[in-house]
């Protein structure tokens, strides 16, 4: 499948009316099934593979007593927004989700690719996420980039415009998140912690810990509610 005809698949599924597509899953009672799309951070590199946080994020939901299933993941560490949508265009997913996230940009920043394309690109992704979640952008789930500048790889870097960077990159996010209407969760500030507390940081020295994941939690854990239970994104 092209990238044109990517597209176009995405805006029919968009264009199907919200009854065809289901309500809140909550409202249902049916199995919810998540998709997590991303990179090193969603795949959770240097972690165990229950302390990715879209997994421990769907036990806790699990723990509220919804019939979730485990995380269908669509990350590679390194992978930039286009790497992510070619994967994205190779694997058969489900037709509907109900719940999605989007968690992709540091490594355009890494690599200096520039912010103009990210821009385009994310749009691009966050419109098939939207279309995964059922045409609803109140069930995806955007989380901003960690910075990784904090962290014992970026020594000798230029920590403070890495964080610049990040602050920029974030920022075409959210704007982009607000303007689709999905949920903004907001997490770098949450990494920055990292520079005080090593127990953040994986033992690789750069990707985040268990412990840094854990902590995102309290976050996640209202917005997924939320898509979920079909509050309006704010």
């Amino acid at each position: 499948m092209n990238a044109r005809t990517w597209t176009l698949a995405a805006l029919l599924v968009l264009a199907l009316p919200a009854a065809a597509l289901g309500g809140p899953a909550a409202r249902d009672g049916g199995k919810v099934h998540y998709l997590a799309l991303g990179d090193s951070y969603t795949i959770g590199e240097s972690v165990a593979e229950d302390m990715r946080w879209p997994v421990q994020l769907a036990a806790r939901l699990r723990a509220d007593g919804r019939d979730i299933d485990a995380p269908e993941l669509v990350a590679r560490t390194g992978w930039t927004t286009g790497e992510l949508a070619a994967a994205i265009r190779g694997r058969t997913l489900r037709p509907r989700y109900e719940l999605v996230s989007l968690l992709i940009g540091v490594n355009n920043q890494y690599r200096g690719l520039p912010i103009d394309a990210y821009r385009s690109e994310f749009r691009a992704l966050l419109g098939v996420a939207v279309a995964h979640a059922g045409g609803h952008a109140g069930r995806v789930l955007v989380v901003s980039i960690p910075d990784w500048g904090v962290t014992p790889f970026a020594e000798g870097r230029d920590r403070a415009a890495i964080g610049r960077d990040i602050d920029a990159f974030n920022a075409v996010a959210k704007a982009e998140a607000a303007h689709r209407g999905a949920r903004w969760v907001e997490i770098t500030d949450l990494s920055r912690d990292a520079a005080r507390d090593s127990a953040l940081v994986a033992s690789d020295g750069l990707h985040p810990s268990a412990a840094m994941y854990r902590s995102w939690l309290p976050r996640l854990l209202p917005a997924a509610r939320a898509a979920l239970d079909g509050e309006r994104s704010r």
